[in-house]
């Protein structure tokens, strides 16, 4: 028997995994396909909500406490897997912000640097961007990481953890319970115990909980994104302009996205939508459409109702917790999410106040 059992693998599942095992905790970690897959795989890597300035602030809370944990992570999976997560400081260029002011005031507030740069400025950092900009908005100490390496480096690491069980392709069926409490998790490969049960699964969290009775608002929000395969230094650095972005990679290609649709657990493509993902991208960067597109994919993301995750206890089982629901800001927040869980679960005092993240009474079935 284990300490905890997390169910799901993506980079909430993964996180929680290496933090416990970190505390020396024995864990097993159960994942219904292959580790990272999902919308961990899928996302785009920015470490920041899109526009900062207009989430709430427990968002906020998570999300600055994250972004200042990501170059450090990524140096020592770098150190312990040989995989490089590619973390990388190049900025972000805002173009054609509407609410500019909103935005500057929130940098004030929070003493992030943001300011507004000319058109020099903005042809010097990024020369390939559409002719006749005139200003923009600058956030200099906004990252990125390939988040399909850093979730590929979070679990070679935990298989090499002797505390650490890893069971993909192995499926959460239910939950055996004694009154109020979790006796094993039910797989497709049986039963596994563990004195602590954790659900991180994303978008198909919901269904989870409901095996206990408790009807958590998470659903799946599709989103598609392409990659073109583009030479080094096409694009130097994030650009962000009209709610779609461009991404560059270390070794040039280009990441575009993404689209937003309430479709349920469909992961098809659609041709709308990659014309649509290519015509934003060229739109910013022009040469693009010079570039091949090398890939189009999709991913569900676990869609809440404002965007805050639910991190903590589940109502009515005293040995269920959760962490779900982060919406477009998995990634973002997964560091400081699955460390106030961990805190939650180990005694310790949390990293922020836990309570706007709770499970209220109110999600359990009547």
């Amino acid at each position: 028997m284990s300490d905890f059992v997390v169910i799901g693998g993506g980079v909430i599942g993964l996180m929680t995994t290496l933090q416990l095992a970190d505390a020396g905790h024995s864990v097993t970690l159960l994942e219904r396909g292959d580790c990272g897959r999902e919308a961990s795989w899928a996302g785009g890597g920015i470490v920041s909500p899109l526009y900062p300035w207009r989430y709430s602030e427990p968002i906020s809370r998570l999300s600055t406490w994250s972004e200042g944990f990501y170059p450090q992570l990524s140096l020592r999976l770098l150190e312990e897997t040989g995989i490089d997560p590619e973390y990388r400081q190049r900025g972000l260029l805002y173009l054609r912000v509407d609410d500019e002011e909103r935005a500057m005031a929130w940098a004030r507030k929070v003493g992030k640097p943001l300011e507004r740069v000319n058109a020099d400025f903005v042809y010097t950092k990024e020369p390939n961007i559409t002719p006749g900009v005139t200003d923009a908005l600058w956030m200099p100490t906004l990252g990125s990481l390939r988040n399909p390496r850093l979730v590929r480096a979070l679990r070679r690491r935990l298989g090499n953890m002797a505390k650490v069980s890893i069971h993909e392709r192995c499926e959460v069926t239910g939950f055996r319970r004694r009154g109020p409490h979790i006796e094993a998790v039910e797989t497709t490969s049986g039963a596994v115990a563990g004195d602590q049960a954790i659900v991180c699964g994303g978008a198909w969290a919901a269904g989870l909980l409901e095996r206990v009775g408790v009807r958590l608002p998470v659903r799946p929000v599709k989103g598609q994104m392409i990659l073109f395969k583009a030479p080094p230094e096409r694009v130097r650095r994030v650009v962000l302009m009209d709610g779609r972005y461009v991404i560059p990679r270390a070794d040039g290609r280009v990441l575009a996205g993404s689209t937003l649709e309430e479709t349920g657990f469909d992961k098809s493509l659609s041709h709308a939508a990659r014309e649509s993902l290519w015509e934003s991208a060229v739109k910013i960067i022009p040469t693009l459409a010079d570039c091949e597109v090398e890939h189009h994919w999709a991913g569900l993301r676990p869609g809440s109702p404002d965007g805050v995750p639910f991190i903590g206890s589940v109502p009515g089982v005293d040995n269920l917790h959760v962490n779900a629901g982060h919406y477009r800001n998995g990634l973002v927040l997964a560091p400081a999410a699955t460390r106030l869980l961990v805190d939650q679960l180990l005694g310790r005092e949390p990293i922020v106040d836990p309570r706007p993240y709770a499970l209220s009474d109110q999600w359990q079935a009547q």
